[in-house]
């Protein structure tokens, strides 16, 4: 009888602790929320523009000179740079590992070229307008010690170059008051650049050096009216906004 009693009061205390057991399980399976990955900076599609304020610099033009009126071919060596501006827009696309590319169309405006005349007459003076046009590639890098972009932004520096083609037109005022004619031509043209800038985000903000290699700068004409110049180089201080549209 002893055994009996003892065995229904350890079924009655199993069923009470199971049902106590079971109370505290969840109806359903908890739901557990894993956090998205951070990539970093994805690549996006931009928009740029620029202004830039410019120095030129070249080593001797070409020409001819009236001595004794007769048109003679000489050089003419480089005495003052000329000064000016440039305007322009781009098209491009970033990777988001500090890598990103575009095409740019800049106009320059350059005046005020010196340049003497090996006989003593004086000084030739010329002003270039030019439209250059670019396929650059560009690498950011952090200013905070990390190589490439972070998610954040912030402060980065570049490095970058490019190459393509410049539309030049010249004019050429002599000292004697002879008439030079004015003319265009088509040159090589590339680029280096380097500077620091700013990533707010949607808008990115940079300054920086852009110095840009125009192979010849001619007035297209004939001899004995040619004039030209080799080895250009267009030194800029310039400014860019970028806006990442995607």
């Amino acid at each position: 009888m002893r055994k009996l009693i003892a065995a229904v009061m350890v079924a009655g205390a199993t069923l009470i602790a199971g049902q106590a057991i079971a109370a505290d399980f969840p109806k359903y399976p908890p739901v557990i929320e894993i956090p998205e990955v951070d990539y970093g900076v994805q690549g996006s599609f931009y928009l740029r523009g620029s202004a830039a304020f410019n120095g030129l610099w070249t080593e001797e033009g070409e020409g001819y000179e009236c001595i004794g009126c007769s048109p003679v071919e000489t050089t003419f060596p480089f005495e003052e740079m000329g000064y000016g501006y440039s305007v322009g827009a781009g098209f491009g696309y970033e990777t988001g590992t500090g890598l990103r590319a575009d095409v740019t169309v800049d106009y320059i405006n350059n005046e005020g070229i010196e340049l003497s005349s090996p006989s003593g007459l004086g000084n030739y003076s010329a002003n270039l307008r030019s439209t250059i046009a670019l396929a650059n590639v560009y690498y950011d890098f952090s200013l905070g010690g990390e190589y490439g972009y972070g998610a954040a932004g912030g402060a980065f520096g570049y490095v970058g170059a490019g190459a393509g083609a410049a539309f030049n037109r010249i004019e050429v005022s002599a000292p004697t008051g002879d008439d030079v004619p004015s003319g265009t031509n088509t040159s090589l043209a590339a680029a280096a650049m380097a500077g620091v800038g700013y990533d707010f985000g949607s808008v990115v903000t940079d300054i920086g050096y852009r110095g840009v290699y125009i192979a010849e700068v001619s007035n297209g004409a004939a001899a004995p009216g040619s004039v030209s110049a080799d080895n250009n180089w267009l030194h800029e201080v310039r400014g860019t906004v970028r806006y990442r549209f995607n």
